[in-house]
């Protein structure tokens, strides 16, 4: 059978793009389906964007700071329209050279919302176009809960246009998207409440972590409020919101923003017509080679539910792409030691195990923590310290883990995943000269552990 292409990809989001350029590479012929703008929620709704917001809100500080340093400035004004509308340029920059790299890898784009027909057919603008192998990237959309009122409350994807920056925010949520709006917020001037169900925020990352983030941001002004939920909102005539919580408070606020969760964006997709599984968790169900139960048919990214990370996606599209036109070169993706970072104010960044993830894993260890405030802020009024935590397997000396809350730290996490991954143990980090002054530097002159077994 003569098909329209080798590869369709539904999604042009970083792994489909991703996938979509090396197979092209790769003397595929590739069509890619997107009903939106070129880049999907990273590019347009999530980490770039967001990124700028984060280095605008940072600018708070430094202002501040700078009085420390010789520095005196006039009045401060902030412009959200003019951060929206900059942002807004680079965004489409960017879209448009997502065009360029489709292009150059000879793969044509079909404007618009794909659905399947059969396991090898996909529908666009009532167009059916064949291929012998559909990839899946569709990304994740975001999730609100069902309460009363809920239509008056935003997500992040409607943060990204608000007209202008509300006086008051509350924003639900524990997790990176609702601890990263939160400082954006604060930062550019917002009274903001944070909200969290549970006991405290960033489950999952290591507990140390956690609670030196929660004091920092305290330090900071903003109110972190756990154990808490809305339960309902209301609107009123002047166009205030009132949020009922569960422990009975009524709190006025100018914005509501829910930041719970994620689903993957598989509505109108037309899934009833192949073989793909769902699993319990609502993402589609792949194998080690992202192959859906439907053999023509596979996924990779936010849909499978694995690890949604951007950086995660893109190395799933090139894995795929290798895996089908260039076999010889594909290995397995190795889903330990992902770095990642959350870019609150100050950021946080982990790559490796958490020490309750290792002690249940059954390794005996050395932990060593240091806090410190950063060379920085020793002229400025702050009370902000930097707080850095490294793992290591008292057995082997092997680092398994090492995380940080303070300035850059994902660019300093970053180097210390290379050397996480090549199995690097505590003794070579004690061998390795640090750069001074840097905050870099402690992962590298931690000599005494704070617990051992």
């Amino acid at each position: 059978m003569n098909y329209d292409a080798d590869l369709f990809v539904i999604g042009a989001g970083s792994g489909g793009v991703r996938a979509a350029r090396f197979a092209g590479q790769l003397g595929a012929k590739v069509m890619v389906a997107e009903n939106k703008r070129l880049g999907g929620t990273c590019v347009n709704l999530g980490c770039v964007p967001k990124k700028m917001l984060v280095y605008g809100a940072a600018y708070s500080d430094e202002f501040s700071d700078a009085l420390a340093y010789g520095w005196k400035t006039g009045e401060r004004t902030f412009s959200w329209p003019a951060l929206i509308a900059n942002k807004d340029r680079q965004i489409s920059w960017l879209n448009g050279y997502y065009g360029q790299l489709l292009e150059q890898a000879g793969a044509s784009v079909v404007q618009g919302s794909a659905r399947f027909v059969d396991s090898r057919t996909v529908e666009v603008a009532g167009n059916r176009y064949t291929a012998r192998h559909i990839l899946i990237a569709v990304g994740c959309v975001p999730q609100m809960p069902d309460i009363p009122g809920i239509e008056h409350a935003i997500t992040s994807d409607e943060a990204f246009a608000l007209p202008e920056l509300p006086r008051r925010v509350m924003v639900v949520g524990g997790g990176y998207i609702a601890t990263e709006f939160a400082s954006i917020f604060h930062g550019l001037g917002a009274q903001v409440r944070q909200l969290y169900r549970g006991d405290l925020f960033l489950r999952g990352f290591d507990d140390s972590i956690r609670q030196h983030l929660a004091e920092q941001l305290r330090y900071k002004g903003l109110d972190l409020q756990f154990n808490t939920e809305i339960v309902r909102i209301e609107k009123r005539s002047d166009d205030i919101l009132v949020a009922y919580l569960n422990d009975g408070r009524v709190i006025e606020t100018d914005c509501v923003l829910f930041a719970t969760g994620r689903r993957p964006r598989l509505n109108e997709l037309g899934l009833e017509n192949t073989d793909v599984r769902i699993d319990e968790q609502g993402f589609i169900s792949v194998n080690e080679q992202f192959r859906t139960a439907d053999t023509s048919i596979s996924a990779i990214g936010d849909a499978i539910g694995r690890v949604q990370l951007t950086p995660v996606a893109l190395a799933e599209g090139m894995a795929f792409a290798k895996l089908l036109f260039s076999p010889q070169a594909y290995r397995p993706l190795d889903y330990s030691l992902i770095p990642t970072a959350v870019f609150s104010l100050p950021n946080v960044a982990t790559v490796g195990m958490t020490e309750s993830a290792a002690r249940a894993a059954g390794y005996k260890l050395k932990v060593f923590e240091t806090r410190i405030k950063p060379l920085k802020a020793t002229l400025t009024k702050t009370k902000e310290t930097s707080f850095l935590k490294m793992v290591v397997d008292a057995r082997t000396d092997r680092v398994l883990g090492c995380h940080m809350v303070g300035p850059d730290a994902g660019d300093v996490i970053q180097g210390l995943a290379v050397a996480l991954k090549a199995g690097a143990t505590k003794s070579i980090f004690d061998e390795t000269i640090g750069i001074h002054p840097t905050i870099a530097e402690e992962f590298v002159t931690m000599r005494t552990s704070v617990r051992e077994p």
